[in-house]
C-alpha cells in the first residue's frame, strides 16, 4: 500500500463548507461591508456639501458687517481691513433695530409661553385620556400643519380686524399661539405617551389632583421633549414674517423680521449696506446661540421617546 494514500488530504483539498461565509474568496462578509462604507461616504459628503451651502453665507455675511460698502462690493470673500464696530451702533439706533428687536423678543417669548403652556395641556389629555371625540380632536390639531399659513392671511386680517387686536402685538401673540400649537400637540402628544403610567398612578395614590399630577409630575418628567418643542417654536416664530408683515402697520410696533425689511429696501438708496449686514448679524446670532446652549436638551427630546 501506498503510505502517500493514508495521508488527510490537504487544506487546499478540503471542499468550501456549505454556508461559509468566507467561501468565494470572503465575498458574503465583504460585500455588505463595503455597501455600508459606501453609503457612509456619500452620507458625510452630503452632509459636508450641505454644511457649507449653511455656513458659508453665514460666516459671510458676519464678516460683512465689520467692512464698509466698498469693501463689500471690491473684496468680498477677504477680512476685513479693521473691525467697524460703528456698523452695529448705526444699525442699533439709525435704522431702529433696538427697538424692532425688543418688540421681536417680548411678541416670541409671550408667544411662545402661551404655546408651551396650551400646547402641553391639550397634549397630555390627549395622550393620557380616554373621551368621546379624543382622535377627532388630535386630528384637528394636526390637520393645522397641512394648511399653509398664507392662505390664512386674508380671512385672519378680518378675524384680529374684528376683534380689535390689528396693529397690536397682542393679536400677533394670539396669532403665533394658534399657528404654533398644531405642531406643538402633535410632538408632546407622542411624547407623553412615551411617560411611564406607574409613575402617574402613584401619584394619584398619593393624593394628587389631575391639575397638581401634570404641573408637578408629567411635565418635569417631559421636560426634555418641552425644552426641544420650545426651542422649534422660537426659531420659528423668530422668523416669521409673513404675518407681522399684514397685522402690524405701525412702524413703531414692527418685529425685527419686517424692520431688516425696509432696512433692505432702504440700502439700495442709501447705500448702506455695512448697516444691512449687522442688522443680519443682531438677528442670527441670538437663535444661533440658543441652540448651541440648548443643543443636547434638543437632541434628547428627540430621542427620549424612541428610547423609552
Amino acid at each position: 500500500m501506498n503510505p502517500q494514500s493514508t495521508l488527510p488530504p490537504t487544506p487546499a483539498a478540503l471542499p468550501p463548507k456549505t454556508g461559509d461565509p468566507n467561501a468565494s474568496g470572503g465575498r458574503g462578509s465583504k460585500g455588505p461591508r463595503s455597501e455600508v462604507r459606501l453609503f457612509a461616504g456619500l452620507g458625510h459628503i452630503a452632509l459636508a456639501v450641505w454644511a457649507v451651502i449653511v455656513i458659508v453665507p453665514i460666516l459671510w455675511t458676519f464678516l460683512a458687517a465689520f467692512k464698509n460698502t466698498t469693501e463689500i462690493f471690491s473684496s468680498p470673500w477677504t477680512l476685513p481691513a479693521e473691525l467697524r464696530w460703528e456698523n452695529f451702533g448705526r444699525a442699533w439706533t439709525k435704522a431702529n433695530v433696538g427697538r424692532y428687536f425688543l418688540n421681536s423678543v417680548l411678541v416670541v417669548g409671550c408667544s411662545t409661553f402661551l404655546t408651551m403652556l396650551l400646547g402641553s395641556m391639550a397634549a397630555y389629555v390627549l395622550a393620557r385620556y380616554r373621551f368621546w371625540g379624543n382622535r377627532a380632536v388630535y386630528y384637528l390639531f394636526v390637520s393645522g400643519l397641512a394648511f399653509p399659513v398664507f392662505l390664512a392671511l386674508v380671512p385672519l386680517f378680518f378675524v384680529v380686524k374684528q376683534l380689535h387686536l390689528l396693529d397690536s402685538h397682542l393679536g400677533l401673540v394670539l396669532v403665533y399661539t394658534a399657528y404654533s400649537l398644531p405642531f406643538t400637540v402633535f410632538f408632546l402628544a407622542a411624547f407623553f405617551k412615551t411617560l411611564p403610567t406607574s409613575v402617574a398612578e402613584a401619584g394619584m395614590i398619593d393624593g394628587c389632583g389631575h391639575t397638581r399630577l401634570f404641573f408637578q409630575v408629567m411635565m418635569p418628567m417631559a421636560k426634555p421633549g418641552l425644552i426641544s418643542v420650545a426651542i422649534f417654536n422660537i426659531i420659528g416664530q423668530w422668523a416669521q414674517y409673513q404675518l407681522p408683515l399684514v397685522l402690524l402697520t405701525d412702524e413703531k410696533k414692527w418685529v425685527l423680521t419686517q424692520g431688516i425689511a425696509d432696512i433692505s429696501v432702504n440700502a439700495g438708496y442709501e447705500a448702506d449696506w455695512s448697516g444691512l449686514f449687522a442688522a443680519l448679524t443682531l438677528a442670527i446670532l441670538p437663535m444661533i446661540i440658543v441652540y448651541a446652549v440648548f443643543q443636547r436638551q434638543i437632541q434628547a427630546g428627540l430621542t427620549a421617546g424612541a428610547v423609552k
